[in-house]
């Protein structure tokens, strides 16, 4: 096959795609050239900086495009109906990046509740605010609401088990056995805003709908600290940052944004906010999975 690596990949599995006798190539293409590009090929590997939209498939379609590769969880940056519809496969590698994903919201859960990134910068101008960051508090005994209890949900919840939180969790598909497996509940969303003390969001992009808004944010606990590491349109970020200057979010831990790279210098410069630039999988051990997933779907790919 010839295959399309536009925004990067494990090295070791390029290795093995050409050693298997795959012709790569490895270019970025911006969206006024991608469409005609991806003519000549017969699959592409995007992880989030390419976007696959209809007009691309339109011309795609008329070459030899068959497969659209999506090295990661979430495919909102393809239109996977429009493909599939022009005969195009879109796959992804839902398995390889939960835990990296699951242990960064774990990372900004204690980065809100201890100061961390705030009181490192201070340290670094010179400043000792021991007093000012003397006010943390602790995960254990504090109940954690999961939004979205796929792979990546289910692995911080089992993490937050190991360290003594309760666990509750919303998701429209109930997991069978889940909860006696991890010793959670699922909850409705309205009863996890109320109780968790924590608020973890892991669901796919909602199409513009804001889950977490000024109406949500009201139902929330006085204090409440929340994590987003799924996607940026998913929050409102001008209620989120009226909820934070306010207190009534005590603090949030934010990896992902409504643009990207991030624009709401208010929201990620916040004092109070845990910041990340979308590296949820961005570690050595996911992206060797994901580029051993790749290549074990490209493989099996037409048997």
């Amino acid at each position: 096959m010839k295959i399309l690596v536009t925004d990067g990949m494990d090295k070791t599995a390029l290795e093995q795609l050409k050693k298997n006798g795959h012709e790569v190539t490895e270019q970025f293409f911006p969206p006024e050239e991608l469409g005609a590009a991806l003519k000549d090929f017969d699959a592409v590997i995007v992880r989030s900086a390419t976007k696959v939209r209809a007009p691309h498939i339109d011309e795609a379609k008329t070459g030899r495009l068959k497969l659209i590769i999506r090295g990661g969880v979430g495919v909102d940056n393809i239109d996977v109906k429009y493909a599939e519809e022009a005969g195009i496969t879109v796959k992804n590698t839902p398995r390889a990046s939960s835990n990296s994903v699951a242990e960064l919201a774990m990372g900004h859960m204690f980065s809100c509740a201890r100061f961390l990134s705030v009181a490192g910068h201070t340290m670094r101008e010179g400043k000792w605010e021991k007093k000012a960051y003397g006010k943390g508090i602790e995960l254990g005994g504090k109940t954690l609401g999961i939004i979205g209890f796929g792979r990546i949900g289910q692995a911080l919840g089992r993490m937050a088990k190991g360290i003594g939180m309760e666990v509750i969790a919303q998701d429209i598909f109930h997991v069978p056995g889940i909860e006696e497996q991890l010793g959670m509940k699922y909850v409705e969303l309205d009863v996890l805003l109320e109780r968790s003390d924590f608020i973890s969001l892991h669901t796919p992009s909602l199409n513009g709908v804001k889950l977490i808004c000024k109406e949500n944010i009201e139902k929330m606990k006085d204090g409440v600290v929340f994590v987003n590491t799924s996607r940026g349109d998913n929050v409102n970020e001008d209620d989120l940052l009226e909820a934070l200057n306010s207190g009534k979010v005590r603090a949030a831990g934010l990896d992902v944004y409504a643009d990207e790279p991030a624009t709401n210098a208010a929201l990620y410069s916040h004092p109070n906010v845990s910041c990340t630039p979308h590296i949820g999988a961005a570690t050595k051990e996911a992206q060797q999975r994901i580029g051993a997933e790749i290549v074990e779907i490209i493989e099996n790919f037409g048997k």
